[in-house]
């Protein structure tokens, strides 16, 4: 269990393990990827034909990997760098084995299409070191100027047992979580699509702080205080208590926050081998091709600064250098935002009630900031108590989330200082590195007033602010109430046939499309839709033994509100 506060409720024996199916689209994109027909076919007529791909994030680079196994060009543009928010970066002047995870850098089991492309390209897994799970050591939680030191839950003092207590009976009484979790496992899509209706149309419009507090279970302010705090999974979600409880359903039905594994040697690795590797089985290309040799120089072109429509239904993509090119389809996988600022693009490209959708999607912020040390002193017993030196960390102060991570007991080790969402990532923002990390250590030594960290770091420290980067400006979208409407708009967008013949031809993929937002198996399901789009849009068609999203788009489409 990796929980701090546990989710409600555990399988009953027998049931398959959960996915990430999710409930407002339950189509089991792991079994589409899995079954030998492959994921479709086009006309051989439309064979070598370039389609964009904008943006060379996991969602993007999947998308361009399944689009060249079915015999189609794909042309990748990317601003930055390969990987989106899979991004990982090493220390200057330290073994280059550390590694820091700026984005990205814990993923469920339950996320079975992302482990398709994990085990596809050879990657390797191992337990991530969240609060009181089995792969972590020790955990101290931090709350009002008192700390607790645990190995597990029923170390921590009563109340906080009496608030695990209350999450699940909140998500029993208000949420039917036992019956959701049991038709997940076992993909009962009638009564998948019977509960989720229900809620749907009950609580769309409400925060997750609100049902928190509208529950009897929660109805002491100490116990959502303290659930704010240290929350369940990962840590504290008091930063999501505006979001709509339905961004929170959809995380605790699927175990999206349990459970958690990191990807060896860091996650980045995922979208950089699938852009070098060659697939066994092409159609269309000489046996060898990869995305890396169908592009120049074996890189992804440049930056987009515009997108418009031209004669013919063509998407015409101008990059940052000046050349322009269209193409009869494409796939624009970035951050939706970007297509209102930075890229200037024709109204005509998406119908209006899309472009509403885009405007009101909302970001959340996150920071991190990372340092190298000599070795994980943490490990160290103090002689009195025998405890930790010092231990994964959830706080109340201004780092909020503290991440040991080590290869060895004799080997240096990173240290995630700080961890921090919304208002709490945005007090780092004006900081240099140094001045980050000076408060960090501070806020820190108030904890650990008898471990010296800073003589164990051995380089600068390295950061990032999701919502200060320019092609990225949050670290992801999530909800707020009464926004499933905009969402599903975005979502389906891929289903063209309903769209006027001028609106047809691109598409979105990526996070901001995904109801799981802020998950690598998000960006990989909508990469997987828009796939069978383009296919669609060419002609062509899935074997009738592994139907595609598309096809069973009628059966499993996700609920529609009125908007009357």
């Amino acid at each position: 269990m990796t929980s701090t506060v546990p989710p409600a409720g555990r399988p009953a024996a027998g049931l398959p393990p959960i996915t990430m199916v999710g409930p407002d689209f339950p189509f089991p994109y792991d079994d589409y990827l899995g079954h030998a027909a492959g994921l479709g076919q086009i006309p051989a007529t439309a064979h070598g034909t370039e389609v964009a791909v904008i943006g060379g994030g996991l969602s993007g680079i999947v998308t361009a990997y399944e689009l060249m196994k079915m015999g189609l060009k794909p042309v990748v543009y990317e601003a930055d760098q390969i990987g989106g928010r899979l991004r990982t970066v090493g220390f200057d002047g330290c073994d280059p084995g550390l590694r820091a995870e700026m984005g990205a850098m814990r993923f469920p089991p339950s996320s079975t299409s992302l482990q398709h492309y994990i085990d596809l390209v050879g990657l390797q897994t191992r337990p991530f070191p969240n609060p009181l799970s089995p792969a972590t050591p020790s955990t101290v939680v931090d709350l009002k100027g008192e700390s607790h030191y645990a190995r597990t839950l029923d170390d921590l003092p009563q109340v906080y047992r009496d608030v695990a207590d209350a999450w699940q009976r909140c998500l029993d009484e208000g949420a039917e979580f036992g019956s959701m979790n049991e038709a997940l496992r076992t993909r009962d899509i009638p009564r998948i699509r019977e509960i989720w209706a229900r809620l749907v149309e009950r609580l769309d419009d409400q925060t997750f702080y609100g049902f928190l507090a509208g529950s009897e279970a929660f109805r002491s302010f100490k116990h959502r205080e303290i659930f704010g705090q240290v929350g369940f999974g990962t840590g504290g979600w008091d930063t999501d208590f505006p979001n709509s409880i339905l961004e929170i359903l959809r995380v605790v039905y699927t175990e999206a926050d349990d459970h958690h594994r990191g990807i060896v040697g860091g996650s980045q690795q995922l979208p950089l081998r699938l852009w070098e590797r060659a697939p066994g089985k092409l159609v269309h290309w000489a046996q060898g091709t990869s995305l890396a040799s169908l592009h120049e120089d074996g890189a992804p072109r440049g930056a987009v600064t515009r997108l418009h429509r031209t004669a013919g239904g063509g998407i015409t993509v101008t990059e940052a250098s000046g050349a322009i090119r269209t193409y009869p389809a494409a796939v624009f996988t970035g951050q939706s935002w970007l297509l209102l600022s930075k890229i200037a693009c024709d109204e005509t490209l998406f119908p209006m009630d899309h472009w509403t959708a885009m405007e009101r999607t909302h970001y959340m912020e996150s920071s991190k900031l990372f340092v190298p040390v000599d070795r994980p002193f943490w490990l160290d017993k103090d002689p009195v108590t025998g405890r930790d030196r010092m231990s994964m960390t959830l706080t109340d102060r201004m780092t909020r989330g503290t991440y040991l991570l080590d290869d060895g007991p004799d080997k240096p080790a990173v240290i995630c200082l700080s961890y921090t969402w919304c208002d709490d990532s945005l007090k780092w923002l004006p900081l240099s590195p140094a001045e980050r990390m000076e408060v960090m250590l501070a806020s820190l030594g108030e904890i650990y007033p008898d471990v010296d960290i800073r003589r164990h770091i051995i380089g600068s420290p390295v950061t990032v602010s999701w919502e200060n980067e320019p092609w990225f400006m949050g670290a992801f979208k999530a909800n707020l109430p009464g926004h499933y409407r905009y969402q599903r708009r975005l979502f389906t967008h891929f289903m063209q046939d309903r769209l006027p013949a001028g609106r047809r031809g691109i598409f979105l993929a990526g996070d901001d499309i995904s109801w799981t937002a802020g998950w690598a198996e998000g960006a990989v399901q909508t990469a997987l839709n828009a796939v069978w789009g383009v296919m669609h849009h060419f002609g062509g068609t899935t074997d009738p033994s592994n139907p595609g999203p598309g096809d069973r788009f009628d059966e499993l489409a996700p609920v529609e509100l009125p908007e009357d």
